[in-house]
């Protein structure tokens, strides 16, 4: 049992650094017990309010060794991971299980009848590809149909309806349908399937004109401008450059204009910018390329429309991702685990809350620098071409068997043929 005063400390026990209960405010106040330790009562003559800035300031701080929440969530989290095996694009198996469990039942000609009318009908036939005549987003039905025509003799014949736009189309308290989805939330029963951007189709700005995609040219441009930026030699900043598609991004921004030296977030313009109100009041700041963000140690990311097409671009930085907010998926967004691959972060995170964040991963640089290896071998290694492939092969497979009729060819479709 201690019996030292810690004035020169208020609030802090003098054995393990830990914070302790106040009884009181000022003039004799009581301070006493730790989890740690069992410290005897002592009285001081101006212990603070737990509410103190100095308390907040120093409670988990490495100088007094008191364990950080967050440091305790990424021990627990990395004890738990177990890696996931590259066979058979495994790491994803899940996603396909889980998104067709609920047609047990089988699915009818009826139900993709009547889900036509919420995307594009696909066939396939004795290994021939076939579509409705008009796409609605052409580049986008490229970018899924180049995966889907090298893949043309290996699969069984089927049909499909798959959704080009960026929302989700069933509800789940909605009449259950089956429509293949690039994202979802939890709110929805699409079936995932890759994004057209692994290809093709992506976003289009000034940077990437014909929108972003070449997934595989991108993983060697970004394995290359990470090699130039070593951990050690990253600037250490958060980083960020977007649009204003949500409020979400706000306060990173907001915390920019206050604090520079910590975060340089700015927005860009999008299609619909008609003023610097859709900047936040300020002039919008130039885009910048995929291989810029390799330069700084933390980079976040925000959600879009939907999911966020840049995820899987900022962990080949081999920099620290801040993954903002967990409703919307990717197919691949469930092999990725929080405090293991990346800092998980609210949606609703204030411009305070988000400097204590940064300023917990500057002091515990090392293991920031674990999650970020973790999670920039994480994509390295199962999310290339071929477990894109290898997932719409599964996918495809697993869905066919499920079909409660045979696939004769439809003649208003058109057949698509390699460009």
């Amino acid at each position: 049992m201690s019996n030292r005063s810690f004035c020169n400390e208020p609030g802090f026990c003098p054995d393990c650094g830990g914070i302790l209960p106040l009884l009181g405010e000022k003039g004799g106040v009581t301070c006493y017990t730790c989890k740690q330790f069992v410290v005897a009562v002592v009285t001081c003559d101006t212990c603070p309010s737990q509410s103190d800035e100095s308390v907040s300031k120093h409670m988990y701080s490495k100088q007094f060794n008191s364990p950080h929440p967050n440091l305790i969530a990424i021990h627990e989290a990395v004890a738990a991971y177990e890696p996931c095996s590259s066979a058979n694009c495994s790491c994803h198996a899940d996603v396909i299980a889980q998104d067709l469990a609920v047609f047990t039942d089988g699915i009818t000609q009826q139900m993709v009848r009547d889900a036509q009318d919420r995307g594009i009908k696909y066939q396939i036939v004795n290994h021939r590809l076939y579509r409705n005549r008009e796409c609605m987003f052409p580049a986008r039905c490229a970018g899924v149909e180049h995966f889907l025509l090298a893949l043309l003799p290996k699969l069984p014949d089927t049909e499909f309806v798959l959704n080009p736009r960026d929302w989700p189309q069933v509800a789940r308290h909605s009449k259950l349908l089956p429509i293949f989805s690039f994202s979802k939330t939890q709110d929805y029963l699409d079936i995932m399937y890759p994004a057209w951007s692994f290809w093709e189709g992506g976003p289009a700005i000034k940077l990437y004109p014909r929108g972003l995609g070449r997934w595989d040219l991108h993983r060697e441009s970004l394995s290359k401008e990470a090699s130039k930026w070593p951990w050690e030699r990253k600037i250490t900043k958060a980083f960020f450059r977007g649009s204003r598609t949500s409020w979400e991004r706000d306060a990173l921004v907001r915390l920019s204009r206050e604090e520079n030296h910590l975060v340089d977030a700015q927005y860009t313009k999008n299609q619909a910018w008609k003023s610097e109100a859709d900047t936040l009041g300020a002039p919008p700041a130039e885009e910048v390329s995929l291989e810029h963000h390799c330069k700084y140690r933390y980079l976040f990311n925000y959600r879009g429309v939907a999911a966020s097409f840049r995820l899987k671009h900022l962990f080949l930085c081999g920099s620290l991702v801040f993954h903002v907010g967990d409703e919307w998926l990717e197919f691949f967004y469930p092999m990725l685990r929080p405090w293991v691959h990346y800092v998980p972060v609210k949606s609703s995170i204030t411009s305070h809350e988000l400097r204590e964040l940064l300023h917990f991963a500057i002091d515990y640089d090392s293991e920031m620098r674990d999650i970020a290896t973790r999670g920039r071998r994480v994509i390295d290694n199962h999310l290339r071409l071929d477990d894109v492939m290898c997932y719409w092969r599964v996918l495809l497979e697993t869905y066919t068997r499920l079909l409660k009729f045979q696939v004769r060819l439809d003649s208003s479709l058109i057949e698509v043929k390699e460009r």
